[in-house]
């Protein structure tokens, strides 16, 4: 069995953490992309796109290109209530899942969001809902 002398131990220490340093700076820790804002136009009786894939934290908004009150319903997730002629209403995704919905007003009017979770670290729930002005 070989002895090593603590200089060489202590070369080798500091050869490895110079080398894992180096590593890490060419590959940083991949961030989530920043939250996107998505529209749904509710128009002709339909909401356009009827199936919408967003991350968690971008936000959604529907807006009535329609002469006459919408909602955009999904229960136990969002209700925006009635939408009126060109308005709009926002939501922001808090959580990863499928979310179908409809209009209230119209139940034959039917949707799908489907929120993915981020890909890097997220924030804890950010949902939030309001109406814009």
């Amino acid at each position: 069995m070989k002895i090593v002398s603590g200089t060489a131990v202590r070369a080798a220490v500091s050869s490895l953490g110079l080398f894992l340093l180096s590593c890490s700076r060419n590959n940083p820790v991949p961030q989530p992309p920043p939250p996107q804002t998505h529209t749904i136009a509710i128009e002709g009786m339909r909401f356009q796109p009827e199936d919408l894939t967003v991350r968690v934290g971008d936000t959604i908004v529907w807006t009535n290109k329609d002469v006459f009150a919408h909602t955009a319903t999904a229960e136990g997730t969002f209700d925006s209530r009635n939408i009126d002629a060109n308005g709009s209403w926002r939501f922001t995704a808090g959580a990863a899942g499928n979310i179908p919905y409809i209009c209230a007003l119209h139940p034959t009017m039917k949707a799908m969001v489907r929120v993915m979770a981020a890909t890097a670290a997220t924030a804890a729930d950010t949902s939030r809902r309001s109406k814009v002005q």
